[in-house]
């Protein structure tokens, strides 16, 4: 598989790893009256931190992602700085990518900004996850290509056209973009949507005209591929003017024969009967008369013709038709009823018109009827295309991340949805802007306790979240950070070990994180005093498992004795892993 390069990739590809462990430190909490916060979370800090902050809690555990990175157009004039000039990626840059990072091109450092958030977010997708990503057509290409190696080019779904504007403006030059890009990959090959409602108009294919006990519409008798299923090609009699029917060529009847005998005794009576027919079935199977199947049966009339067309002839006045029925009142050629009940909904094409999806003006309005008629974003996405997606990529219990949050356009999707469908969605949200506060967190209180005065008033949504702010590393220069809370630095220490959150503390054993596959784990750590894994210690553990591993400043044990009583150590603060 082709492989981007550009400049500084190579201090890039693998710094999601050298990104510092910090902790998530809540700020406060806002709920509609009597209700939590539902898990829901808005953290304010650089989003790589955040990501790598939220493994320990969600790794493998996030279904759906939407995000709406910087599209690197040069435009610099908005509250979210749409190009990577913003201070806060250049002072990244120049600290991961160093001296050389101040000649890269703005391509480059969007590149060198991207890749190790994508990274990431990978590590974060559930093994059903999806993530979808609006972009236009300034960095699309370079997406998909960095997309193609983190996610792997098996995991592309979809490269999604979003029509963002209703209009295009007359004074426009050159080609206009009515479109954006929204990209899906999967953590995992061959993910599929779920369907869409069905419209008024695929149920008005459906009619009911020989009054059956719901609507149907006229499908193919047979399926592709007879020379395969040889044993479901054979003649069936036609009650009405006795000719044989077969499937086209290298064709089969849908259902197996005795589905279809049942079926066909439903217009008169139907048997099974060796009519000696190998060579028509031949030409059928589409194979030598030596490679066709013997001994299949046809399915034959069992009365006189002139008797089993007048039956069937009451049953075509009657109504309620066999499954399998005959056009042009009896004389012509055989169908399938397919009914509504058994057709899914409508599957999501690649094609995201605005009367579905809403558009940008639309967007717009939106957020100036939240914040009392001032324009705080000049584009921001509307409700609806971030609804159609959770529609197709998400259930009632569905974890949702979004990493550049911008005006919370993400929660006020999540919380409409979990309004109408009583659905217990999740959402995390990550900005690094300081208006993550006063915007994308207010914009988020303002749905949940309903926005608007008189006609335009809105309903409040319920719901609730926390805000945060990024804490202090876990580690400064090798050393466990004293700032860092004792629980965080075992709830890290666990995860790194299990991949699992840690269990709840148990007074009589201060020492364990808890059990995991029938293993042991003790975190031995005391801010003011060295630890020892000895003698004293294994006398106050009570916990039985096949082995233990036991974090402490130093090993008094022999080897002897570390096997005969199934222990790995591992010193502190060295052997703690970096995620």
């Amino acid at each position: 598989m082709p492989m981007l390069n550009w400049i500084g990739k190579e201090k890039v590809v693998n710094h999601h790893l050298e990104v510092p462990f910090r902790t998530l430190e809540k700020q406060y909490t806002f709920t509609a009256e009597g209700q939590d916060d539902g898990g829901n979370m808005i953290i304010h800090g650089d989003n790589l931190d955040a990501l790598k902050a939220l493994l320990p809690m969600y790794e493998g555990k996030v279904k759906c992602i939407y995000i709406d990175p910087p599209y690197n157009t040069g435009n610099e004039g908005w509250v979210y700085n749409d190009n990577v000039n913003d201070p806060q990626i250049r002072k990244w840059l120049g600290q991961v990518v160093g001296k050389e990072g101040e000649d890269l091109s703005r391509h480059d450092k969007w590149l060198c900004m991207m890749y190790p958030r994508l990274r990431l977010l990978q590590k974060l997708m559930a093994e059903d996850g999806v993530i979808f990503i609006s972009i236009d057509d300034s960095e699309y290409a370079n997406l998909k290509q960095i997309c193609d190696e983190i996610f792997g080019s098996n995991c592309f779904i979809s490269n999604i056209s979003w029509q963002r504007t209703y209009s295009t403006r007359n004074d426009s030059k050159g080609i206009v973009n009515e479109v954006e890009h929204i990209l899906c990959y999967s953590k995992q090959p061959n993910w599929n949507p779920k369907k869409l409602p069905r419209t008024a108009e695929m149920d008005s294919k459906y009619k009911n005209p020989d009054n059956d006990f719901m609507p149907w519409t006229s499908s193919d008798a047979f399926a592709a591929e007879g020379a395969s299923h040889q044993g479901m090609v054979y003649a069936i009699q036609h009650p009405f003017t006795g000719e044989l029917i077969y499937p086209y060529s290298n064709g089969h009847w849908r259902y197996q024969q005795n589905t279809m005998l049942e079926i066909m005794n439903g217009w008169t009576a139907y048997e099974l009967r060796d009519i000696h027919d190998d060579v028509e079935r031949a030409k059928v199977c589409g194979v030598q008369i030596a490679d066709v199947r013997p001994n299949i049966q046809a399915i034959m009339l069992s009365k006189p013709l002139e008797v089993s067309k007048r039956e069937a002839e009451k049953v075509l006045k009657r109504g309620q038709w066999p499954r399998f029925y005959f056009t042009n009142d009896g004389k012509g050629g055989i169908r399938r009823k397919t009914y509504i009940d058994s057709v899914e909904g409508k599957p999501p094409t690649n094609l995201w018109v605005y009367k579905d999806v809403g558009h940008t003006d639309e967007a717009s309005k939106e957020i100036r009827a939240i914040f009392n008629g001032r324009a705080i974003f000049d584009t921001p996405k509307p409700v609806r295309l971030i609804e159609f997606i959770l529609k197709i990529a998400s259930d009632p219990e569905t974890i949702v991340l979004d990493s550049f949050a911008g005006s919370g356009t993400t929660a006020h999707a999540v919380l409409n949805m979990n309004k109408v469908d009583g659905g217990h969605r999740k959402f995390i949200l990550v900005e690094m802007g300081d208006y993550a506060n006063g915007i994308t967190a207010e914009r988020v209180s303002r749905v949940i306790n309903g926005y608007g005065e008189g006609k335009n008033a809105v309903n409040g949504t319920g719901g609730g979240f926390s805000y945060y702010e990024l804490g202090e590393p876990l580690m400064i220069d090798g050393l466990l950070n004293p700032t860092v809370s004792e629980d965080k630095i075992r709830s890290y220490v666990y995860y790194t070990e299990t991949r699992e959150t840690i269990p709840s503390r148990k007074e009589d054993e201060k020492y364990l994180l808890g059990v995991h596959n029938d293993f042991a784990y003790y975190f031995c750590y005391e801010r003011d005093r060295v630890t020892t894994l000895n003698h004293s210690f294994l006398r106050n553990i009570k916990t039985q498992a096949q082995g233990y591993l036991v974090y402490a400043d130093v090993n008094a044990l022999s080897a002897e004795e570390m096997e005969k009583y199934r222990i790995t150590f591992k010193k502190i603060p060295r052997d703690i892993a970096n995620l």
